[in-house]
């Protein structure tokens, strides 16, 4: 696919299932090395540590997988809006408030996802 593929073309394509699978994991690498980032700020060096290695090292691996099939700002926004609900999801698993404010924000997240890729 070339480089410069939108989210409609590729939603036409066979593979999408695969590209999706891709891109969530790309969103759960920053999401794990976010995590790894909030456990260090509360010095848990160690298991941080490893978060964030494990976390960027999936990132880096399948962000490139991506990047070789359609445009970074539709790659990079589209694994941010996913990420912003995964992380949503995990700061409340952790007892953080998840409040009207944050769901409209990540609302917009995943609105600007819409407004890159159209």
């Amino acid at each position: 696919m070339p480089a410069d593929t939108t989210l409609p073309e590729i939603a036409s394509n066979p593979h999408i299932l695969r590209w999706i699978v891709i891109l969530i994991l790309a969103a759960a690498g920053y999401t794990v090395a976010t995590v790894g980032l909030k456990l260090a700020a509360e010095r848990s060096y160690a298991l941080a540590s490893v978060l964030i290695f494990a976390g960027f090292l999936l990132v880096i691996v399948t962000q490139i997988f991506l990047l070789r099939r359609t445009d970074l700002t539709i790659v990079y926004v589209t694994i941010i809006g996913v990420e912003t609900l995964m992380i949503l999801a995990v700061g409340a698993m952790m007892g953080e408030v998840v409040d009207m404010r944050r769901i409209l924000g990540a609302g917009c997240v995943v609105a600007g996802i819409a407004l890159v890729s159209s």
